[in-house]
């Protein structure tokens, strides 16, 4: 049986999607540390119409980073659909690679949203927070669900406190966490 196509946020206020998000849930990827913690986003929208990307986690005990670029898949839709450009490896950023980042759902105070792509392959559940009332996230499961997404794949991003801020802690300066995440570690 065909997936049906997904649906996408339309009319995303994207001034308003800027800022910081904290990943609640994940499906696991080979581009991010296995035992990676307070997993997080920040965009903040360029004066040519793109989105700075940096995304963030901290694994024993150093802070990994990557940066990047989005922009909208078609400028003419008004569909949250877009690519986002990183360059790897971080420490040496010389390959581009490019993927797909849809917002399939935002609460209407653009507090929480549920990230997806087309192959279904990634997931994610983001917050303004470092957490999320279970009753929220488990609706927010659901929409991804209803989606066609496999949920039993979604895994709980630790977050501590205090919330780490800025560039607290040690860097990972040798991309030893983007080189772990090739070997699936």
């Amino acid at each position: 049986m065909a997936k049906k196509e997904m649906e996408v946020v339309k009319g995303l206020d994207l001034q308003r999607y800027m800022g910081r998000w904290y990943e609640i849930a994940s499906f696991p990827s080979r581009n991010q540390p296995k035992n990676g913690i307070n997993t997080r986003a920040t965009y903040t929208l360029k004066e040519d119409g793109t989105v700075h990307v940096l995304n963030e986690t901290w694994s024993d005990g150093k802070r990994g980073s990557i940066e990047g670029t989005a922009y909208k898949a078609d400028p003419s839709s008004d569909e949250a659909k877009f690519k986002v450009k990183f360059y790897v490896p971080p420490f040496l950023p010389i390959f581009p690679v490019v993927g797909d980042y849809w917002v399939l759902y935002i609460d209407e105070d653009y507090q929480y949203a549920v990230v997806g792509e087309p192959s279904r392959k990634y997931l994610w559940i983001l917050c303004r927070q470092n957490h999320l009332d279970e009753e929220i996230y488990n609706q927010l499961v659901q929409r991804a669900k209803d989606e066609g997404y496999d949920t039993s794949k979604l895994h709980k991003t630790q977050h501590t406190e205090p919330i780490p801020e800025g560039e607290e802690g040690p860097k990972d300066t040798k991309g030893i966490w983007w080189i772990k995440s090739i070997f699936g570690k």
